[in-house]
């Protein structure tokens, strides 16, 4: 697959192909647009669930439509209302509301009828057969799969078998109920597919009123059918399923929706996969669905992205009809150019060391005006305190420094940030020649940007008062996985061996006193550091901070 890197293919704002045949369908009369967004509440949505949500209800909104929320569930052992509540939360952060509120399992009265009329015209049939045999008799590509001993029972025989397997008769894989089309079928989807199975388990809604319950293929489309969808919008590994929707909808003569295909979401450094995705929660491989590190819309939302970004993001992004995968770059900086435009701006200090101006006066403490936001004047300014003992960046001092190094070093100056000019005079070490304070002066005269005798100085660096400064741990998040595609394993390896090491760090930081106030989920921008957001396992003594992104956008120099 193609890693796509360049804005400009990645958000082509010509008309998308469903775009078209919307339109082409207006054209004709058929002016009416109905799509639904539908999960199966078996686990937390992703970023690729996040395109489809915005897809989906995208359409509806540019066309005048209305967009469904419905949920596909059809197998309780998986399914849990933890996972409803956390979809719709999901769909409502990212700015949508949905017109109707659905369950397949509104349907299981209606899908039962039709089943039985399906086996009335001779349709479908009881299989006695095993899971496992109907899988080895299905056959191949190439070689026609083996009809079923029991493929030819009569109407009167299988009408009484389902009716017995809907009243609790049989144990769970003893009997299926399966559609009868064709056995030797170039689409091996069509090779007399499973209808129903037998599953002995409570329903987060039916409770045990159900002993039976469809199989995806069958409920998917006749559900569409029942809220009369137009549009019915899937990724592309449902192309193969399109012919089966198209059967059961003909052969119960309903409201002919009709199913469309685009390319699923794929991301550099990124696994989507449910299954794999629960393991790393279950393995304790992550602090659970909502770590900053996972691709979940709760983790995004956790780790500071903002809708307007994800939003963004799918736009960008497009809807391709071949599968390829966008770098996880456009993501990023579709977060930057949000919390650039919105995020307050905050002095906070995550590799600290300790600054001592000798010259100011020990008991005294000033206030400095420093700006909120340089790209929204009605933000205002904020006073941040200043006293005789600070903390910087140890990464703004260099003992011996090289040429064009503007930061601070000994015998040289530099700007503090809203404040003073400072000169580094002594620095001060440990038994083992470890760096642990610096005794620097200050130019009294340069508190409003100028200086005693007009001199200026190339390095301006952040800083916090000591006496001041809030203590907080700051988390500092990679990619959780060092291989561009940790789907492409190598021989013997699972994706597991492609996790980083490094995916998070944990830090002590200083900040600013005015982040005490922070509410959690609070978005900043740590000047000169990265944009970062308060997290809930925040306490009164300690807050925690998450770094949702650097300031560094390697991706828009990439893409210029």
């Amino acid at each position: 697959m193609e890693i796509v890197k360049d804005a400009a293919n990645a958000n082509d704002r010509s008309l998308n192909f469903l775009e078209e045949i919307i339109e082409e369908s207006i054209a004709k009369g058929e002016t009416r647009v109905q799509t639904r967004f539908p999960p199966e509440p078996n686990g937390y949505l992703h970023i690729g669930h996040a395109k489809s949500i915005c897809l989906n209800f995208g359409l509806a909104k540019k066309y005048g439509g209305l967009c469904n929320l419905r949920f596909d569930d059809t197998n309780p052992v998986k399914e849990d209302v933890e996972y409803v509540d956390s979809i719709k939360e999901d769909v409502h952060w990212l700015g949508f509301e949905w017109a109707g509120e659905h369950y397949a399992s509104d349907y299981f009265d209606q899908l039962y009828e039709w089943a039985i009329e399906l086996i009335k015209k001779g349709k479908a049939y009881v299989d006695d057969q095993s899971q496992e045999e109907i899988r080895l008799t299905r056959g191949t590509v190439t070689v026609p799969g083996k009809e079923s001993p029991w493929r030819n029972r009569s109407v009167e025989e299988n009408l009484d078998l389902f009716q017995r397997m809907k009243a609790g008769e049989f144990a769970d894989g003893e009997k299926v109920l399966r559609a009868k089309i064709d056995m030797a079928h170039p689409n091996m989807l069509l090779r007399d597919p499973i209808m129903y199975r037998i599953l002995h388990s409570e329903h987060h809604r039916t409770g045990n009123k159900w002993c039976i319950y469809p199989m995806y293929d069958y409920a998917h489309g006749e559900s569409d059918s029942i809220e009369k969808v137009t549009h019915s919008i899937c990724t592309l590994e449902f192309d193969v399923h399109r012919p089966l929707y198209d059967w059961f909808i003909r052969e119960l003569g309903i409201f002919p929706s009709h199913q469309y295909e685009f390319a699923r979401l794929n991301l550099t450094y990124t696994i989507m996969s449910k299954r794999k995705l629960l393991q790393l929660v279950q393995n304790k491989i992550v602090m659970g669905w909502d770590d900053p590190r996972m691709p979940t819309i709760c983790a995004l939302r956790r780790k500071g992205y903002t809708p307007a970004s994800v939003r963004a993001f799918a736009e960008k992004v497009g809807v391709a009809k071949r599968d390829n995968v966008i770098d996880l770059g456009l993501l990023e900086f579709c977060v930057r150019e949000d919390l650039n435009k919105t995020a307050q701006r905050r002095m906070a200090v995550v590799n600290p060391l300790k600054v001592v101006i000798t010259n100011y006066p020990e008991d005294k403490t000033e206030l400095f005006s420093c700006i909120n936001n340089p790209e929204d004047e009605s933000a205002g300014t904020r006073q941040v305190p200043f006293s005789r003992e600070i903390y910087i960046e140890r990464d703004d001092f260099m003992e011996e420094p090289p040429k064009k190094y503007y930061r601070l070093s000994p015998g040289k100056e530099v700007r503090l940030r809203y404040s003073y000019l400072i000169k580094c005079e002594e620095v001060v070490k440990d038994e083992a020649g470890n760096i642990v304070e610096l005794h620097c002066t200050y130019d009294p005269a340069s508190g409003e940007g100028s200086s005693s005798d007009g001199r200026k100085v190339k390095g301006v660096i952040h800083w916090v008062s000591a006496a001041h400064a809030q203590k907080a741990e700051v988390r500092l998040f990679e990619n959780l996985f060092v291989k561009e595609n940790p789907d492409d394993v190598e021989e013997g390896k699972t994706f597991l061996d492609y996790l980083n090491p490094d995916s998070m760090t944990v830090k002590t930081a200083y900040l600013e006193p005015s982040l005490v106030e922070a509410e959690v989920g609070d978005k900043f921008q740590f000047e000169r550091v990265g944009y970062f957001c308060k997290d809930k396992d925040s306490t009164l003594e300690i807050p925690v901070f998450n770094r949702t992104v650097s300031l560094k956008d390697s991706w828009a120099k990439m893409n210029k």
